[in-house]
């Protein structure tokens, strides 16, 4: 029996399909429509079908959106701060009808989920930057992103994963939810605090833990966000060395080093939740 704190509206979710499942999709797939995704949207793909997004189980309806940009809450009332959708262009949108599938592929052309298509919807990003951001000022990073790089349409529905993207690189450092549930529960960790960063750590973030740890009596998680990051930020490559070097410096055992591939938002307090929120699902 695991003494880690339950997920996020209680069920971890998984949407990878079973094998027989997959094979039926990868041969529908041939007569579907394609939508490549963009870097954002993959890391929020893989946050989805591993869990780490639960109770989430696709790309948010209108009714879904709408809820968590007015209130933070999902329509059953699930605490939830950030909307997660899928914009696709319009010569893409134009040939989508409600009740479609469409798959999902990477920037190699591996398909890794088929979105069944509930609703296509035109939000209002005006009112999703000032709710999301608390600004509609263009010189926000986030703010520009979601009006000049999001596309106009959003298509939400329920996701089925085909496999998760793939990464070549710090293949021992990449869990999911599941996995690192599994591991804590192997080691006896019983409470694990986490620590979010997407900057390379300095040794009065070390301190910064290490008494978060000693005043709640837990285990510590480096969980470094390395999906899309700030602009000008330094790449994910070199910062996860400097965690691999800060983590050497931790009493044994105390501490252990997971990669999270999640999309910066820079979004103030309510991305501050869902960081929350996501390492909630991955047992902290």
């Amino acid at each position: 029996m695991t003494h880690l704190t339950e997920p996020h509206g209680t069920e971890l979710v998984n949407l990878i399909v079973d094998p027989d499942r997959a094979r039926v999709l990868i041969e529908a797939a041939k007569n579907l429509p394609s939508h490549t995704l963009s870097q954002r949207q993959i890391c929020d793909l893989e946050l989805l079908m591993n869990g780490g997004f639960s109770p989430l189980k696709g790309f948010m309806t209108r009714e879904a959106y709408e809820s968590v940009v007015q209130t933070m809450r999902l329509p059953g009332g699930i605490l939830w701060p950030i909307p997660i959708v899928l914009d696709v262009p319009d010569h893409i949108s134009g040939k989508l009808s409600i009740g479609d599938q469409l798959a999902l592929r990477d920037t190699e052309g591996f398909m890794l989920a088929v979105l069944n298509i509930e609703e296509i919807f035109r939000p209002d990003k005006m009112a999703e930057a000032e709710k999301v951001y608390g600004t509609t000022s263009r010189e926000h990073p986030g703010v520009r992103h979601l009006l000049e790089e999001i596309h106009e349409t959003y298509v939400g529905g329920t996701i089925e994963g085909i496999q998760l993207p793939l990464h070549y690189d710090f293949e021992t450092l990449r869990h999911s939810p599941a996995e690192l549930r599994r591991q804590f529960d192997k080691l006896g960790w019983r409470r694990v605090a986490a620590f979010h960063t997407c900057k390379p750590m300095h040794r009065i973030h070390r301190e910064i833990t290490l008494q978060a740890a000693k005043d709640v009596n837990a285990h510590i998680l480096l969980h470094p966000a390395v999906g899309m990051t700030k602009p000008g930020d330094l790449h994910y490559f070199a910062r996860v060395h400097c965690y691999e070097a800060i983590l050497r410096h931790y009493p044994p055992n105390l501490a252990m080093l997971s990669l999270l591939p999640m999309a910066v938002r820079m979004a103030g307090p309510r991305e501050a939740i869902l960081n929350a929120v996501i390492r909630k699902n991955y047992g902290c």
